[in-house]
């Protein structure tokens, strides 16, 4: 039995739903409809409609069980999914024909706490950077007076890490990404280490620790930050590559336009 997991809170979703409804009726695939406030285990194939937020979401929750999700974008960029509105059909007979392939995705783990793309961790005191202190593997590194600091996937590394000045990695390395949010010296610069490495930061006030950009909580003292034991089963078409997503949503190498 497949899934179709949807954010009703998002502009058109419903519509969409419909559409997709009426696709996967002709193809005779069966399906059952969840909320994204109800989802529930056990699905052969989950579709998902919502931005990225969703889409993480919704893989965070089907990690454990190894299902494989597939993102239709009702969102600004759908860096994680894999179709549109526009093109439901043209996805649905590659999905029909078995024209994709599943992707193992790292994620992150913390306190109870899962990410698909990354932690972010700030003071909770916005006005003002604060000194962080960094441990990898047991081996002090830095301490950063900034105004926090990223642990990034290969995946989230398209994500706020980008933002910050941090590098690309594929979705296929085993590695994590370290990226201090606008320190407060010229020397502090993005670290890859290892996917196996035990990150630990500390600080010496209470800070904020945000999942994916969407489950927030406090902590103070110290905070161990290392792989997840699950990994995210996305769904990617044959007919698209890392590298055309880059170019056809982020722009990667276009020379900018000249009014």
């Amino acid at each position: 039995m497949n899934a179709i997991c949807y954010n009703p809170d998002i502009k058109n979703s419903i519509e969409v739903l419909n559409k997709l409804c009426i696709l996967l009726d002709e193809y005779s695939i069966e399906y059952e409809v969840l909320q994204i406030n109800n989802l529930k285990s056990y699905y052969d194939f989950v579709f998902v409609i919502g931005g990225d937020g969703t889409i993480l979401r919704v893989s965070r929750f089907y990690a454990k069980y190894k299902t494989p999700i597939f993102g239709i974008n009702l969102g600004h960029l759908g860096f994680l999914s894999q179709a549109g509105v526009n093109n439901i059909e043209k996805a649905i007979n590659f999905i029909s024909n078995k024209d994709y392939k599943i992707e193992s995705r790292l994620m992150l783990e913390t306190k109870g706490y899962t990410a698909l793309n990354d932690f972010v961790i700030k003071s909770i005191d916005s006005s003002r950077a604060s000194c962080f202190s960094l441990e990898v593997d047991g081996f002090f590194v830095s301490n950063y007076c900034s105004d926090g600091i990223i642990i990034s996937t290969p995946t989230g590394s398209t994500a706020y890490g980008m933002s910050a000045g941090g590098p690309v990695l594929t979705p296929d390395l085993t590695a994590l990404v370290i990226v201090p949010i606008c320190p407060h010296t010229f020397s502090a610069r993005p670290l890859v280490v290892s996917a196996d490495s035990k990150i630990v930061i500390s600080c010496d006030k209470k800070y904020s620790v945000c999942a994916d950009g969407q489950e927030l909580f406090l902590n103070e003292g110290s905070l161990s930050i290392k792989k997840s034991d699950y990994y995210a089963s996305l769904v990617l078409l044959n007919d698209n590559d890392f590298y055309s997503v880059l170019r056809n949503k982020l722009h990667w190498g276009y020379s900018p336009v000249v009014y």
